[in-house]
C-alpha cells in the first residue's frame, strides 16, 4: 500500500486511532454495495483511510467530512463522481481514479464520459452536470471564479451546490495530496 507508512491493523491501534477506524468501518461507507475495498484482508485500511489513522485528530475530522460530502449533500451521485474523477485526473491520483471509476460506472457514467474525464474534460447535455464540471475545472485550474461565472453557477447549482462542490474538490485534493506524500498505491 505505502512505501512510507506502516499499515495499521486493528490490533495496532491506539484508542484515538480506533475512533477513526470505527468511524470509517462502522459508518455509512461500508453499508450497501462496495465498489472498492476500504478494508484490506488483514483489517488495515486502504488508500487515504489508512493514512488518516496516523494522525487521528485530523483523520477523524477528515473522515467525517468525507462522509458528509458523500451522504449529506444535495449533489447527485453522477455529479459527485464527475467532480471526484476530475480531481483524480488533475492530481494524477491513481488510487482516486481506480476507486471512483468503479463508483462512477455504478452512478451511470458511460465509457465515453469516463474517457472525457480521464483527460480532464467533460461535455454534458445536462446543464447541472455541465455547470458542476465547469466549476470543478475552474477550481482545479487557477481557482478564480469570475462574477459572471459565479452568477451562472448559482443560477444552475444554487449557493448550497456551489459550497458543496467546492468543499468536495478541496477534500479530494487533500486526499490526493496525502496519497502522493505517502506514496499510496493500489491495493494488492
Amino acid at each position: 500500500m505505502s512505501r512510507r507508512l506502516r499499515s495499521l491493523t486493528p490490533a495496532d491501534l491506539t484508542d484515538e486511532q480506533r475512533v477513526v477506524y470505527d468511524g470509517i468501518t462502522g459508518g455509512d461507507r461500508l453499508k450497501g454495495t462496495q465498489h472498492f475495498p476500504v478494508v484490506a484482508p488483514d483489517g488495515s485500511l486502504t488508500g487515504p483511510f489508512g493514512v488518516m489513522l496516523h494522525a487521528p485528530g485530523i483523520g477523524d475530522a477528515l473522515q467525517q467530512l468525507g462522509a458528509a460530502i458523500r451522504y449529506r449533500t444535495g449533489l447527485s451521485a453522477r455529479i459527485r463522481e464527475i467532480a471526484i474523477l476530475l480531481v483524480a485526473t488533475a492530481t494524477d491520483s491513481e488510487f482516486e481514479w481506480w476507486a471512483h471509476e468503479r463508483v462512477g460506472r455504478a452512478a451511470g457514467l458511460t465509457d465515453d464520459e469516463l474517457g472525457q474525464l480521464s483527460t480532464g474534460t467533460f461535455d454534458a447535455e445536462d446543464a447541472t452536470e455541465q455547470a458542476a464540471a465547469d466549476l470543478c475545472s475552474t477550481l482545479l485550474g487557477n481557482g478564480s471564479v469570475t462574477d459572471e461565472d459565479y452568477r451562472g453557477y448559482a443560477e444552475v447549482l444554487g449557493v448550497e451546490g456551489i459550497v458543496e462542490l467546492t468543499t468536495l474538490v478541496g477534500y479530494y485534493r487533500t486526499l490526493a495530496q496525502l496519497m502522493a506524500v505517502f506514496d499510496i498505491g493500489l491495493p494488492d
